[in-house]
């Protein structure tokens, strides 16, 4: 890869600067590229951006900026697109630091602004060197995360329909699922989500599935797919616990039981009785675990409270170590300890409530439970 030195004044970035969704961010002339499809939105708080106008106000040294030249004789920034969109904007007059704007400043300090040298490595190579230089170059300040550093692999118009769906701020995806899913769209959290999610669908993995897209002319199928997983959330869980429903992988419980026809009130029902609050204990210890649990009758789900050493002896001790399902002696290790009550029906775990079952009748009553009950029509 050719490097070249270069000192360009802020002036000459500055010149044409024009921040469009739809064309992105562009300077120098309107031949400088600030955000590439590869490079994040801006995150700079107002602290960070503002120590960088001070820095470049104060004369102090800002760190080197990376430019690369394209196939079209123009740059795409590498490296350094913060620091540049905080300079621009704020003599653009997007914002004020300690109450001064660029047009409140004197023309001696504006003067000083944008005459100011940044200094730019502008790079020539191929794509791949490019990006490969890209990942290197990003290892300070706001760090690169594993789906940025994707976003840089599987550029095209494919990506840049999917960022404009998910990465924005205040983007559609955010704003159609902001009670189940977490994350920040410009950091690439939202879809990132929503990839893994069509990659389990479609059987494979999410590098494979961006790799398999990314010359599409859109990124219709990913927005469809994501549309479907939270209509059928809403219409399966109709009742919204944010606070036990936010971050659950949605996506993954669509692609194994959205096919199946479930009964929601039912559903709501069940749900409201294993959150109910009552004199009893709560066997419970992770109640987000009770959506998977009511779509595949898995309890493990629930990290239900087990029953104690002590409840369990007591229980053998009972039975003289005899199974009352096949009617056979077991040592107490080769036995488990089990609800009299089943716990989907109500059952506590205390020792009133214990039996000691073998293993294998023990195995073959989770079985028969899980199937007399069911939210399925």
């Amino acid at each position: 890869m050719k490097i070249v030195e270069m000192k360009i004044p802020v002036r000459e970035v500055f010149d044409g600067y024009a921040d469009t969704a739809e064309m992105g961010v562009r300077g120098y002339g309107g031949r400088l590229n600030i955000r590439p499809a590869f490079q994040r939105e801006f995150v700079y708080n107002a602290k960070q951006r503002a120590a960088v106008v001070n820095t470049v106000r104060h004369g102090f040294p800002l760190n080197v900026m990376y430019w690369v030249r394209n196939a079209e004789g123009g740059f795409e920034m590498l490296d350094g697109q913060q620091r540049t969109l905080s300079i621009c904007q704020y003599v653009n007059g997007d914002y004020s630091i300690d109450h001064r704007g660029f047009g409140n400043l004197t023309e001696e300090e504006r003067a000083q602004i944008l005459d100011y040298p940044l200094t730019v490595y502008v790079c020539e190579g191929t794509e791949r060197e490019r990006l490969d230089w890209f990942e290197v170059v990003n290892t300070a300040g706001e760090q690169l995360n594993a789906q940025e550093r994707r976003n840089a692999q599987y550029t095209g118009r494919w990506l840049y329909e999917a960022k404009r769906y998910f990465s924005r701020t205040g983007c559609a995806a955010a704003a159609l699922a902001d009670k189940y899913m977490t994350g920040t769209p410009i950091r690439q959290d939202l879809l990132e989500t929503a990839l893994e999610w069509i990659a389990d669908r479609d059987g494979c993995d999410l590098l494979d599935y961006m790799a398999a897209h990314q010359h599409d002319a859109n990124a219709d199928d990913l927005r469809q797919y994501f549309e479907s997983v939270i209509a059928w959330v809403k219409t399966t869980f109709p009742v919204v616990r944010s606070k036990l429903m936010k971050g659950l992988p949605w996506g993954l419980y669509f692609n194994k039981h959205g096919g199946r026809s479930i009964n929601p009130r039912k559903l709501e029902a069940r749900i409201a009785q294993l959150l109910r609050d009552d004199e009893d204990v709560n066997d419970i210890t992770n109640q987000r675990g009770i959506y998977e649990y009511l779509l595949d009758g898995d309890e493990r789900h629930l990290s239900i409270r087990a029953f104690s050493p002590k409840m369990a002896q007591t229980a053998y001790a009972r039975q003289k170590g005899i199974c009352p399902v096949c009617g056979k002696h077991f040592a107490i290790e080769d036995m488990q300890a089990d609800h009299i009550k089943p716990w989907s029906k109500g059952g506590r775990t205390v020792a009133e409530n214990c039996q000691m079952l073998c293993k294998a009748d023990n195995l073959k009553k989770g079985a028969m439970q899980t199937q007399c009950w069911s939210i399925w029509t």
